[in-house]
């Protein structure tokens, strides 16, 4: 199951102290720390059980939810083990601390709700469709030791009625000194969706839009990194962080998918393994920060039907940057990435399931956010795929199809979100199309314009 985008994942024991939030002292001195970290407007952690975990309020990770402060990503780093309260711990004369548990649970849901309004409906649909709930999480997340922590969620999907696992991000943390005030902060991360870990908000699983309607025909071609191995594969890699400035991660993925004890003849497995990497650099000053980054992703996957033979081969190459900077009162926020990906179709060609041996397919999102208030939020974005035509692969079909075998889809997209409350967002976003699947009129085939899938999406999200 794929949860839309998906929710923010958010804390870490802080880099450049020992453990801030455990040092005795008066809750100033806590705050004081925060606000040096983090823009003076993000002065009070997303998920309710880390905020429980760490007494601290939303806007100390979140400019919004889920875009992510520098402290946010320094909460994540070290593995969400940033904790004020005083843990129940037993301790052994020769081997030193045996037990250290929260003592409070690492427990929070989520729920979201939405009216879609398409500009054409959907073939024998009712528009204007209400949901309610559109996806219902539960998470546990939180610290699990003083170096091990957890993020993990259990979905409920309103539209196909189906529980299964979500994002899963387990981490361990540590920290070395590099001599003067210069530290590395290094571990290890078992998840199940490449990007899942990122720190930043241009990557897949936690770029924007954040959340957005089921109802939103896709369009007929993406990355394989771009959700393609999502809650379907575990990941098990190594990562530091350098002096607060170079970040680097290897990680390779295996098929997991739910439901099955292991992948089957029919299942669409990984052949081997999958190595993913990101490097990124950042530099934070007091109300800016900026990284410039790579990551990428090389697959070999088996066609539905067979477990021996030739396969398909994945190689998905992203460069992403982020910048936020302080504006007034407020921040903003700029988001972009682009990915290129080969794929060589020995398996897809050979079963005269594709025109082509091979095809390239190339994304590109750029998007700006500027929350003038913590409880006002504005984002605008613009969206391109790009790649070989093939009228096989990529071939007729109602609504979701191409007539001309282009995979072409780009467009607009924004959003005015309303926060009463920290953990509570109110939200209209228009998601306006110039071409889909290759065309702007009889994209499909069937008669459908580009234009008809213009979707408007009245959002609820409450987390608690």
């Amino acid at each position: 199951m794929s949860f839309p985008s998906r929710l923010a994942v958010i804390t870490v024991a802080l880099a450049g102290m020992a453990n801030p939030l455990r040092a005795e002292g008066p809750a100033d001195r806590v705050r004081d720390y925060i606000l040096s970290r983090t823009n003076a407007a993000a002065a009070h952690a997303r998920l309710p059980s880390f905020a429980r975990q760490t007494g601290l309020a939303c806007s100390a990770c979140h400019y919004q939810f889920l875009t992510l402060t520098p402290f946010g990503r320094d909460f994540k780093l070290n593995g969400y083990t940033l904790t004020r309260q005083q843990l129940i711990e037993e301790q052994d004369s020769t081997k030193g601390a045996t037990l250290k548990l929260s003592p409070l649970p690492l427990v929070a849901a989520m729920l979201t709700a939405g009216i879609t309004h398409l500009k054409d409906p959907l073939p024998d649909t009712q528009n204007d469709a209400a949901a309610l709930p559109q996806e219902m999480s539960l998470f546990l997340a939180g610290e699990i030791s003083s170096k091990i922590g957890i993020f993990s969620q259990l979905t409920y999907s309103g539209a196909d009625g189906s529980v299964g696992i979500d994002n899963v991000d387990v981490r361990f943390a540590n920290k070395a000194s590099l001599g003067g005030d210069k530290e590395m902060v290094y571990g290890l991360t078992l998840n199940n969706s490449p990007t899942v870990q990122d720190l930043w908000n241009t990557t897949p699983v936690w770029g924007f839009p954040f959340v957005g309607s089921e109802l939103t025909p896709g369009s007929v071609a993406s990355p394989l990194i771009d959700e393609g191995l999502a809650q379907q594969s575990l990941g098990l890699g190594a990562y530091t962080m350098l002096g607060g400035l170079v970040y680097a991660e290897f990680t390779v993925y295996r098929s997991a998918f739910q439901g099955q004890a292991a992948p089957d003849v029919n299942s669409g497995a990984l052949s081997g393994v999958a190595p993913y990497w990101r490097l990124a650099l950042q530099k934070n000053w007091e109300h800016q920060s900026v990284m410039v980054g790579t990551y990428g992703l090389h697959a070999k996957e088996w066609n539905p039907g067979t477990l021996t033979g030739p396969t398909d081969r994945f190689t998905d190459i992203g460069i992403d940057a982020q910048v936020e900077t302080s504006v007034g009162h407020g921040n903003l926020v700029g988001r972009g990435t682009w990915i290129h990906e080969k794929q060589t179709l020995d398996a897809t060609f050979g079963a005269g399931e594709s025109a082509n041996p091979e095809n390239t397919l190339k994304t590109f999102k750029v998007n700006a956010s500027y929350y003038p208030l913590q409880q006002v939020g504005f984002t605008a974005g613009y969206f391109q795929t790009t790649g070989t035509v093939d009228p096989i692969r990529y071939g007729p079909a109602e609504v979701e199809g191409s007539a001309s075998g282009d995979p072409k889809t780009n467009g607009f997209i924004g959003e005015v979100d309303f926060n009463p409350w920290q953990n509570t967002r109110l939200g209209l976003q228009y998601t306006a199309y110039d071409k889909f699947n290759g065309g702007k009129n009889n994209y499909d085939g069937f008669g459908r314009r580009a234009s008809g899938n213009n979707t408007l999406y009245l959002l609820a999200w409450l987390v608690f």
